[in-house]
């Protein structure tokens, strides 16, 4: 509905309208007469109240409100905004003298170039350089450096930080001398938008009451933001033939989520599935591709400039890929052109040493092992 709003000056002209009308004398309206004064009072007030009008009508509804307003409105329905989330990078810890072990415990805070972000070293019992007993990492004689994974202290976009960004160690660490990130921090997100919150509520009311695909993605996609899945039907979890089963993809961006991420999918989902079906909820299996960019950039351009745009632009894409998604070559190539306005060419593109297109399977996500752009 389209309201017939008035401005002060439409709000005093029709007051006098109106009270000339009813009067059978002149009213003395000009300028600095009593009259007047008492009509633009009651305009003022008038405004107001308008004011106070919509934005009542502007709260009333979710496709108009946003901020508290619109989280307000959707607890009626017990459905709430995305919260932020962290990010997390790959730190590689450093030393000049390798004869001695040193352990890098959880914990340990590391921090950007300029101090204004800090990471803090996270468990990752994968790795060949975990100690369970120690809670550590654990660089043996010999060693120089290790690979640890880090989660930013603070939750947000701001902490996805270039390659390279991260040089400090701001905890005791002996034994250590340096620390660096090869590709970016990624995974940061800040809380959900208004218009991703509104198109999330929207499917979530026309998938209730069913069991249907739409019921299992919307159930996937209120848990967290920034999760990818893939959704096979009538298959278990070796791709197998299995009627009334389906099988479930999830990636949280890092290609190896946590326990406790595939067990709340699990419920979830659990909550809208079919009756009388099964269902399996797995990690993806992880494609890592080496890429390697050959660029050409004009001459008073600052070099390591355009290799760390370019570097951070093609990482992120990479580490971003849904479950299932493929990585061609030449959208590299247009990522490497976009990254800066400083790139002329792009020579070469290779993706694990060739020039093929990868296509994963719907079980698999591309994450990036390593980007080398070479100018």
């Amino acid at each position: 509905m389209k309201l017939d709003l008035q401005d002060f000056r439409t709000i005093v002209a029709n007051s006098a309208t109106a009270a000339q009308e009813a009067s059978p004398q002149i009213l003395d309206l000009r300028t600095g007469s009593v009259f007047r004064a008492i009509l633009e009072a009651n305009a003022s007030v008038a405004l107001w109240m308008q004011w106070l009008l919509v934005r009542l009508l502007r709260n009333a509804r979710a496709a108009t409100s946003g901020g508290a307003d619109l989280d307000s409105w959707m607890a009626d329905f017990s459905f709430a905004r995305l919260p932020a989330t962290s990010a997390r990078a790959t730190v590689t810890f450093s030393r000049i003298d390798a004869g001695a072990i040193a352990l890098v415990p959880v914990g340990t805070r590391v921090r950007t170039a300029d101090g204004a972000r800090a990471f803090v070293v996270i468990a990752d019992p994968t790795s060949s350089a975990w100690d369970i007993a120690t809670q550590s990492f654990c660089l043996d004689p010999g060693d120089t450096a290790v690979d640890v994974p880090v989660e930013a202290e603070g939750p947000g976009t701001a902490w996805n930080v270039q390659a390279r960004a991260i040089t400090l160690i701001s905890s005791v660490l002996a034994g250590v001398d340096a620390v660096s990130n090869a590709l970016p921090a990624s995974g940061g997100r800040d809380s959900e938008g208004d218009d991703d919150f509104r198109r999330r509520f929207v499917t979530f009311i026309n998938s209730r009451s069913r069991a249907t695909t739409m019921a299992i993605e919307s159930a996937i996609d209120s848990i967290q933001q920034g999760l990818s899945h893939s959704i096979l039907e009538n298959v278990d979890t070796a791709g197998r033939a299995s009627p009334g089963n389906f099988l479930i993809i999830v990636d949280d961006g890092s290609g190896g989520p946590s326990e406790a991420l595939l067990t709340a999918v699990r419920a979830a989902v659990d909550g809208v599935r079919p009756i009388g079906s099964r269902f399996a909820v797995r990690a993806p299996v992880v494609i890592e591709v080496a890429v390697r960019v050959t660029i050409a950039f004009i001459q008073d351009a600052d070099r390591s400039s355009v290799v760390a745009a370019v570097t951070t632009r093609v990482a992120t894409y990479v580490n971003g890929l849904a479950v299932g998604a493929s990585l061609p070559a030449s959208r590299v190539a247009q990522l490497a052109y976009d990254a800066s306005p400083f790139v002329t060419n792009v020579t070469s593109v290779t993706l694990n040493g060739g020039a093929a297109d990868l296509h994963p399977d719907l079980f698999s996500v591309i994450r990036a092992a390593s980007v080398a752009v070479i100018a």
